[in-house]
């Protein structure tokens, strides 16, 4: 299941809004009953989104954070910028199987 932060920004991006503050934008807050987070505090010039809509980002959702942690592994396994650019120096085909390598080890859905 999707993190209630990553739903939000879908649905605030589908609507127009491009960037989330969850510092001040919108304030979420865990349910102490133990059902999860729920919007606190909204401020944002679009409407609230409802457990209907937020509920339908659900499938994106899961999508984007699953392609943020490829992305993260990619980004670990492809090393120091200043590394590769070397590596591209000295043998680009090298580096360019290297890099087909992590990402064929890393799809993104």
């Amino acid at each position: 299941m999707a993190q209630l932060s990553t739903k939000i920004k879908l649905y605030c991006k589908a609507n127009g809004v491009n960037e989330v503050d969850f510092l001040n934008d919108v304030k979420l807050q865990d349910d102490s009953d133990g059902n999860g987070a729920y919007i606190k505090e909204w401020n944002l010039d679009i409407a609230q989104p409802t457990i209907a809509q937020l509920s339908a980002q659900e499938s994106a959702a899961n999508t984007e954070e699953a392609n943020a942690q490829v992305r993260s592994t990619r980004k670990a396994a492809y090393g120091d910028i200043g590394e590769q650019l070397d590596e591209i120096y000295k043998d680009i085909d090298s580096w360019k199987a290297r890099i087909k390598s992590i990402k064929d080890a890393n799809p993104k859905s």
